[in-house]
C-alpha cells in the first residue's frame, strides 16, 4: 500500500509523464497512439515530434511546476507571486502556451483582473488550460482538508480563467486527488465531489463524471475544462494501470498532452509511482523557459512532490 508521500509523487510525476507521451500527437484523430504502438510495453512510446524533443513536457508541465515552486517559495498561497512567475515564463516564448493563457497573461492588466477581464470580452474562458497545471497544487494542498483545497483549486484557476466552470472543475480534480492521497477511491468519491461542485455547474459536471458517460458523448472538444476531465476519470475507470490509462487517455485524440496529463495526475495518485513505466520517466524532461535555462527532470520533479507534500 503507498504512503501519502508516495502518491504524491505518483501525481506529479504522472501527470508530467502524461503530458510528454500526449504531447507528438496533439489534435490528431483517435487511435493513433495504439496504431503506432500496438504492443503494450514495447518501448518507444516517448517518441516526440510535433516540435517536441522525445519525454520533453510542455507548457502544462511547466506551468504546474511553476505553481509548486511559488508555494514552496512564498510559504503558501501568493497569487500576485503566481501570476508573476507565469507572466515571466510566458514572455520568454514558450513553444506552447493556450491562446487564453497567452492573452491573460500578456494583455498588461495586474493579476486581479486580466482573466476576468478576458472573459468579459470574449465570454468563452472554459478551456483545461488551468486543469492541466493543476498536479502540484492537489498535492500541496490536500493535507489542508477539503474545503481548503477546493478554495485554492478555484484561486489559482482564477488568474488566467475567468469562467466559473474551469474553476469547478479544478477545485474536483483537487478533491479527487486529496482523496486518492489519504487511500480513498476517487472513483466512489465522485458522487461527494459533485455536490461540492457549484450548483450552476453541477450538472454539466455530473454528466460526464457519470459511470455510463463515454468521451465519445462529448458535446465540446476536449480543449474544454468539461470533457477533458471527464475524459480523465473515463480512463481511470476503463482501465487497470497506468499504463493502460494513459494508452485510453492518448487514443481519445485531440488535447491529447492535457488530457493525459490530467489522466496520469489521477492514475499516478491512484497507482503510485512503481506503476510509472522507467522507459517513460528516463526521458521525461520539463524545460522552464524565462527561468535561466532550467530544466527539470525525474529527481527534480520527485523532490519538488515530495516537498509539497510533506
Amino acid at each position: 500500500m503507498e504512503t501519502a508521500r508516495e502518491r504524491a509523487v505518483g501525481a506529479v510525476v504522472g501527470s508530467a509523464v502524461g503530458d510528454a507521451l500526449g504531447a507528438p500527437f496533439e489534435f490528431g484523430p483517435q487511435g493513433v497512439f495504439s496504431a503506432r504502438f500496438p504492443t503494450p510495453g514495447c518501448g518507444g512510446e516517448m517518441c516526440g515530434g510535433g516540435g517536441w524533443e522525445p519525454g520533453e513536457a510542455t507548457d502544462d508541465t511547466q506551468m504546474a511546476v511553476l505553481v509548486g515552486e511559488s508555494l514552496l517559495e512564498r510559504g503558501g498561497l501568493d497569487l500576485p507571486d503566481m501570476f508573476a512567475r507565469f507572466q515571466r515564463w510566458a514572455s520568454a516564448e514558450p513553444k506552447d502556451i493556450g491562446l487564453q493563457t497567452e492573452d491573460v497573461l500578456t494583455n498588461g492588466l495586474p493579476w486581479d483582473l486580466a482573466a476576468g477581464v478576458h472573459f468579459q470580452i470574449n465570454r468563452r474562458a472554459a478551456g483545461n488550460g488551468c486543469l492541466m497545471r493543476a498536479s502540484t497544487s492537489a498535492v500541496r494542498f490536500a493535507g489542508a482538508g477539503q474545503a481548503a483545497t477546493m478554495d485554492a483549486a478555484r484561486r489559482i484557476a482564477a488568474l488566467t480563467h475567468g469562467d466559473r466552470a474551469a474553476w469547478e472543475g479544478t477545485a474536483a480534480l483537487h478533491e479527487l486527488v486529496r482523496v486518492t492521497l489519504a487511500g480513498g477511491d476517487p472513483l466512489r468519491a465522485l458522487p461527494d465531489v459533485l455536490t461540492l461542485v457549484h450548483p450552476d455547474h453541477r450538472p454539466r459536471y455530473a454528466t460526464v463524471l457519470a459511470p455510463d458517460w463515454h468521451p465519445d458523448r462529448a458535446t465540446e472538444f476536449n480543449g474544454a475544462v468539461w470533457p477533458c476531465l471527464g475524459s480523465a476519470v473515463w480512463a481511470l475507470r476503463s482501465t487497470s494501470g497506468f499504463e493502460e490509462a494513459l494508452r485510453a487517455a492518448i487514443d481519445l485524440g485531440g488535447d491529447t498532452d492535457t488530457v493525459a496529463a490530467v489522466t496520469g495526475c489521477l492514475a499516478g495518485a491512484w497507482y503510485g509511482p512503481d506503476a510509472i513505466p522507467a522507459r517513460w520517466t528516463e526521458p521525461l524532461h520539463v524545460p522552464l523557459p524565462g527561468f535561466d535555462g532550467r530544466v527539470l527532470r525525474l529527481a527534480e520533479l520527485t523532490d519538488l512532490a515530495l516537498r509539497l507534500g510533506a
